[in-house]
């Protein structure tokens, strides 16, 4: 049996999703794969739902704690909370292990992540994604004012493969909470970009599917396999992590978000009541807009993607 710990770090407000994110994780597994998974909040929080997961699936144990007074006035922007720099407090906080894999609980986990968790990271902090900046000319412009020659990468925070032992030994956590009080608009994912002066160990997009890379995967495929290969694209949109780091989908409609909605259909946090009134409003909404508007909503949903396979 292997035992792989992962993060999440959550408040009340995402329990629903959180709870979807950890069926997808638990639904991927490899039979011999075992979860150890750590929940840290901050306070007034009850996560006692999660607990029908263990009706369901045997192969996990979760560790859930509060974590107060870490980052209290830390920059918060689009509504995210100070729990989204709690990632960066866990080499500290769940020091029994020495690596440690994270996610976001907006996301849909589509394979077994043993194998990410057995990388070598050899002197990187983290492992991650890049968000692919070479191709975007406006991010290119937001990185430069941090400092950061955007001809480098620029990493997601968003799935992380955390080099706790490293990141213990050369006092990491102090240079994070130092960057914790300035007022990054990218918040965590600015902080480790800026302090680990590009020691991550680069991943595909397999490991973050986020909602920019599909729209350059699907848009600009030449490009995007001169990058990473055909089949590391392949195996994103086949069976990749599916970053929703934009719209969430049980709260309006974005790419991908049938993906989410067949995860939540089969979980057990799937509420009827709550379904009919999400897909009701997005019928009116729809029925409001012009017949224009509508047809070009469905033109920009992507083809089946068997037109780019070679």
């Amino acid at each position: 049996m292997k035992t792989v710990p992962i993060l999440f770090t959550f408040d009340q407000s995402l329990l629903m999703p959180a709870g979807v994110c950890l069926t997808s994780l638990l639904e991927s597994a490899d039979a011999d794969t075992f979860y150890d998974i750590f929940i840290l909040h901050g306070p007034g929080c009850d996560f006692s739902a999660l607990d029908v997961l263990k009706e369901r699936f045997g192969n996990f144990r979760m560790t859930v704690r509060e974590v107060s007074g870490e980052f209290v006035g830390a920059y918060e922007v689009r509504g995210i909370p100070e729990t989204a720099y709690y990632r960066l407090l866990s080499p500290e906080l769940i020091s029994q292990y020495d690596k440690l894999l994270y996610s976001d609980v907006d996301v849909i986990i589509r394979e077994d992540l043993s194998k990410y968790y057995e990388l070598d990271l050899g002197n990187n902090y983290f492992a991650a994604v890049d968000n692919c900046s070479r191709l975007r000319p406006a991010v290119q412009d937001y990185i430069s004012t941090l400092g950061i020659d955007w001809r480098n990468n620029y990493y997601y925070s968003g799935n992380l493969v955390i080099n706790s032992a490293l990141i213990r030994r050369d006092h990491m956590i102090d240079k994070f909470r130092e960057l914790g009080k300035n007022a990054y608009d990218q918040q965590d994912m600015d902080i480790i970009n800026i302090a680990c002066n590009q020691r991550f160990l680069p991943l595909g997009p397999v490991f973050c599917l986020s909602v920019q890379l599909y729209s350059l995967i699907v848009n600009r495929r030449a490009e995007m396999d001169a990058i990473y290969g055909h089949q590391e694209l392949d195996d994103a949109l086949d069976h990749g992590i599916v970053h929703f780091n934009g719209v969430k989908p049980w709260k309006g409609a974005c790419m991908n978000m049938d993906i989410w909605w067949t995860v939540y259909r089969r979980s057990q946090f799937f509420d009827e009541a709550f379904c009919q009134r999400f897909w009701d409003g997005q019928m009116t909404l729809l029925e409001r807009l012009p017949l224009l508007k509508r047809v070009k909503m469905v033109l920009r949903y992507p083809i089946d993607r068997k037109k780019f396979k070679k």
